[in-house]
């Protein structure tokens, strides 16, 4: 039986844990603090013997080293040519990495860092396919772009845009709520972005995280998905005619969503 669990940490963080209760195995995604996961290893009679980095965030990695400390045969899977140089199976877009009976494909997704990498499988775990996308792609939002430029990380974008529909988004932070005041004062009129806020409230007043989401529901209320929708388009030129930025592309599109979220 396999299941993916939240695992808290710092104020908005989640560190995603895939485990098998048949075997006691367990996969670990950006864990950015070790005792979090030390903790639900052991609540769960589990061992670590992977564990997957997005990128070199310290919010992603910094607990990677004391796991390892405690579960020496673990296997660490990490971007190559990246500040982080922990990983002891360095990972190229197209790639593979092999766990339990999943294979996941290694996808390149530059823009919020230039060595971001994201984890997809078609293995359907909890009924749908698994998306693991650390800081690229949010509920309703994307990355900041440290590092990278605004069409790297559309094309990063696209490239998550053409998985399927009913991949299930497990991103690293929950940032919907903000990411969603940005995306309804933008456009005000949509009623499934308003639907869905009222959705996500419901489930924050609850406790409970809004992450993973369906792709499917992203690309269809997401505006960093939709630099091609036409009420997207046509808010984005509006926003660039006042601030004096350029309309004439895709990437302009994109980029004048992403400096309107920045300024926000």
């Amino acid at each position: 039986m396999l299941t993916i669990t939240a695992i808290p940490a710092f104020s908005d963080n989640y560190i995603w844990c895939l485990s098998n209760s048949a075997s006691g195995k367990a996969l670990i995604v950006d864990p950015g603090q070790a005792q979090p996961v030390l903790d639900h290893l052991s609540e769960h009679s589990l061992t670590l013997d992977t564990i997957l980095v997005t990128h070199h965030h310290p919010d992603h990695v910094g607990g990677v080293q004391s796991l390892v400390a405690t579960f020496p045969d673990c296997r660490v899977s990490g971007p190559a040519d990246s500040p982080f140089k922990g990983a002891t199976n360095t990972l190229h877009p197209g790639d593979e990495v092999i766990w339990e009976e999943i294979t996941f494909q290694v996808l390149g997704v530059p823009g919020h860092t230039l060595d971001h990498i994201a984890y997809f499988t078609d293995v359907e775990v909890q009924g749908r396919p698994v998306l693991f996308c650390g800081d690229t792609l949010f509920v309703c939002g994307c990355g900041r772009l440290f590092e990278g430029s605004p069409e790297q990380m559309r094309q990063s974008l696209q490239t998550l845009r053409a998985l399927p529909d009913r991949t299930a988004v497990y991103c690293a932070h929950e940032y919907t709520l903000a990411n969603l005041r940005f995306a309804r004062s933008w456009l005000p009129e949509d009623e499934g972005l308003k639907d869905f806020e009222n959705r996500c409230k419901k489930a924050r007043d609850a406790g409970k995280p809004t992450v993973p989401s369906v792709l499917a529901e992203e690309k269809r209320l997401n505006p960093f998905l939709r630099w091609d929708d036409p009420p997207v388009v046509d808010a984005a030129r509006a926003y660039c005619a006042s601030h004096g930025l350029p309309a004439d592309s895709e990437n302009a599109i994109f980029a004048a969503i992403r400096h309107g979220k920045d300024h926000f």
